[in-house]
């Protein structure tokens, strides 16, 4: 039976705990998603590492939110050193910049000047954020628009960060894998808060952020 991937039919899907993904970047055919085992990073226990924190002030990134939501999208599907295959095919491509249309799906990105050099993006409902994927063309730059949107996510009350799987990667962030039967409890309770996602910190909001983690981190 064919379907067209609509922001509703995306919308049900989070919030039951499925996510799509693509068979490959040239083929058509959706996966519908629902792990075993779920990765997660606490956004109360997210670690930041010294030397990131020393990143993330001196990189001189540029960050912002929902200004090439498109262009971060292609950057994830783009193949790359050591991944020549993607999920993210162009059914993906077109559902998501629909739904971020509607308000629900948002980019954090990385500018080195005009070049855009780094992000990621992902579904914001109620209290959860759902992310989907980065992509970094200089060191660090993704890993600054994930400490970036954890800021976001902290200030702003969300209960869930779901990055669906755990990697090495997202581990040294503090991220870690629950039961299906936990994630479940997890979504429904951040499903219950309610919280918008900010594309903008008041002024020194971040700083005071970064200040948060003990010098031992």
């Amino acid at each position: 039976m064919e379907y067209r991937l609509t922001p509703e039919l995306l919308l049900r899907a989070y919030t039951t705990g499925l996510f799509p993904m693509g068979e490959s970047r040239g083929d058509s055919d959706i996966v519908w998603v629902d792990p075993e085992w779920r990765g997660i990073v606490p956004l109360d226990g997210f670690h930041l590492p010294r030397r990131l924190r020393r990143t993330v002030r001196r990189a001189g990134l540029a960050v912002r939110v929902d200004t090439a939501f498109g262009r971060v999208m292609q950057s994830c599907a783009a193949p790359r050193r050591g991944r020549r295959e993607t999920w993210i095919n162009d059914d993906i491509l077109r559902a998501y910049a629909e739904l971020h249309r509607a308000g629900f799906a948002h980019s954090v990105e990385c500018w080195r000047g005009d070049a855009l050099v780094g992000g990621l993006y992902g579904v914001a409902i109620a209290g959860a954020f759902f992310g989907e994927s980065m992509f970094t063309l200089e060191t660090d730059a993704s890993k600054v628009a994930l400490v970036h949107l954890v800021a976001r996510l902290d200030r702003a009350g969300y209960r869930l960060l779901d990055t669906q799987f755990l990697t090495d990667h997202l581990a040294r962030f503090g991220a870690v894998e629950v039961t299906r039967r936990e994630y479940r409890r997890l979504l429904h309770e951040a499903l219950a808060v309610e919280a918008e996602f900010p594309r903008t910190l008041p002024e020194g909001a971040f700083e005071l952020y970064l200040q948060s983690f003990t010098q031992t981190s």
